[in-house]
């Protein structure tokens, strides 16, 4: 951008540096992502054939659906621990409204319900948060995450809800050519949430948002709206990896989904997104999916227990989170001593 009366140029963009573009975050989460894919290749040979392969990342889709809005409210500054409860819940609402074909309301009609179900979880978080902004997300989800799974858990008891239409159930086993309907669904999932958070407006408010949101509310953005529709949109899409999951499992129970919660966090915060907000892409969180995914799917091939599934997934984690507190910390570091010895001369 020039101004003709000063001759001046002001450069809005940062200059290529090649360095700084390899000591990037997500070339980190390719060089993890081919290191897992070797691990699982040595424990499961043929684990580069189209069936073997296919299976490993279905069988994290269902958590990968709930990535995006996820990473919405965690660019906000806040978090969301209550996805897997919103998710089951929606799915018992799903299974008792169709009763299994008992009550006469069709299939369609009772995934409306789940979805509608997933959106109001969402939506009561929001709320609250809004409404009393010196309440901690954290308390606020772990409260409603007992709730959710507790209304589940008192609807459906200790039964299971299934037997749905044929349909319903080729909803997850059914693909395009090779390529299945979670995948392709996913796919498009990653392409619209990359333009909507990187191309347009509201991406750059809820950026703006996780940087400051006292600045943010005083420059006219509708802090309180953004928030809510971000609460219920990540309700609701909690319920859309819900169906895919009754579709896959054949029936829904109250503790259905138990710990997602950790697993989808543990995705966009690896992936690179700040849990301070204002910070992330959806490059990473794409990256850092597919490394979760594929790891725990590989430990499971090579028989390791789910407990100790856990453990590795929360080092991830920490790991993730530590990682640029490093980095700033000797960034600061460096900047000191630097400066000290200019002083100094």
């Amino acid at each position: 951008m020039s101004d003709k009366n000063y001759g001046r140029t002001i450069i809005a963009e940062r200059a290529f540096n090649t360095k700084r573009f390899f000591l990037r975050w997500e070339w980190m989460l390719v060089v993890l992502l081919v290191i897992i894919n070797i691990y699982n290749s040595i424990n499961a040979p043929g684990y580069w054939g189209t069936g073997l392969l296919t299976y490993g990342v279905r069988d994290f889709m269902d958590k990968a659906i709930m990535v995006f809005p996820m990473m919405l409210v965690l660019l906000l500054g806040e978090i969301d621990v209550s996805v897997a409860s919103t998710m089951a819940l929606s799915c018992v609402i799903m299974g008792m409204v169709y009763g299994e074909g008992s009550t006469g309301v069709p299939m369609w009609a009772a995934i409306l319900a789940g979805l509608f179900i997933g959106a109001v979880c969402g939506f009561i978080n929001g709320l609250i948060l809004v409404a009393f902004k010196e309440l901690s997300s954290v308390i606020v989800t772990i409260s409603t995450m007992i709730i959710f799974r507790g209304i589940a858990q008192i609807l459906l008891e200790t039964r299971s809800s299934g037997k749905f239409a044929s349909w319903f159930q080729y909803l997850n086993y059914g693909q395009v050519g090779i390529i299945p309907f979670d995948i392709i669904f996913f796919a498009i999932e990653t392409i619209i949430f990359a333009y909507v958070i990187h191309k347009t407006p509201f991406g750059r408010r809820v950026y703006a948002m996780g940087s400051n949101i006292t600045t943010a509310r005083y420059s006219g953005i509708n802090t309180g709206g953004i928030k809510l529709l971000i609460f219920t949109l990540n309700g609701l899409f909690a319920a859309v990896a819900g169906m895919f999951a009754a579709s896959k499992m054949s029936s829904v129970l109250p503790s259905m989904a138990k710990n997602y919660e950790l697993d989808v966090i543990s995705m966009v915060v690896l992936g690179g997104v700040s849990t301070l907000g204002g910070k992330g892409n959806v490059l990473g969180v794409v990256l850092a999916t597919f490394a979760v995914g594929m790891i725990r799917y590989g430990l499971g091939l090579a028989g390791v227990n789910s407990q100790t599934i856990l453990v590795i997934v929360g080092l991830m984690l920490i790991i993730a989170v530590s990682v640029p507190n490093f980095k700033k910390t000797f960034g600061e570091s460096a900047l000191i001593k630097k400066f000290s010895k200019s002083k100094l001369a």
